[in-house]
């Protein structure tokens, strides 16, 4: 039961938000901007409002895998299976593994385990983005700040190592964005159209 519920959330993950919403406004995602299939690309190419969806759809498939695991076998079995959610996001097998970065289905994945922490995290995130007008700089602080955030509320070692895993994973799909951030390179969050 447990494998077939992380497999299951894997394949949650891959279901392709910004994809599909991009097509059908006449984009592909893959070829816009970055290529990167996320909120913040999708946000360039089609403004906020787009955006705004593809960022709910890809939070739901980290919410839905962790909430339903949470429900049926408790807190490790949904740590579990919002990593799969994110990895099935960052590297889906129908789309050659070429995925997101994992932010926004992160940010469901922590609603729904560190409800305290994640409206926090957010709002980071948002004030970040809105002084800097780079969502990666925003992503980037917000997920470095996510393992400081659980080790305040003195959550269990093991659920920090969890998370500080799963950030990691985050971070590391962010490698190409520290090289742009650091050549003064990295597009702003502003709609092209």
């Amino acid at each position: 039961m447990p494998f077939v519920l992380i497999a299951v959330a894997y394949l949650l993950g891959t279901f392709p938000s910004a994809t599909l919403i991009a097509r059908a406004n006449g984009v592909d995602i893959s070829t816009f901007g970055s290529g990167n299939p996320g909120a913040s690309n999708v946000t360039r190419a089609l403004g906020w409002r787009k955006g705004i969806w593809v960022y709910v759809l890809d939070a739901l498939k980290g919410a839905v895998a962790t909430g339903i695991a949470l429900g049926l076998d408790g807190r490790p079995l949904a740590y579990w299976c919002g990593a799969a959610a994110i990895v099935g996001h960052m590297f889906p097998v129908f789309r050659r593994f070429k995925g997101g970065k994992g932010v926004a289905t992160g940010s469901g994945v922590l609603l729904v385990l560190q409800p305290i922490l994640a409206p926090f995290v957010l709002v980071i995130w948002w004030l970040v983005t809105r002084v800097t007008g780079k969502a990666a700089v925003g992503s980037i602080i917000a997920v470095i700040l996510v393992p400081v955030g659980m080790a305040a509320l003195g959550r269990p070692a093991w659920e920090f190592v969890a998370v500080g895993a799963i950030c990691l994973l985050i971070l590391a799909k962010h490698w190409r964005n520290f090289g742009r951030i650091l050549r003064s390179e990295e597009p702003t969050l502003s709609a092209t159209r």
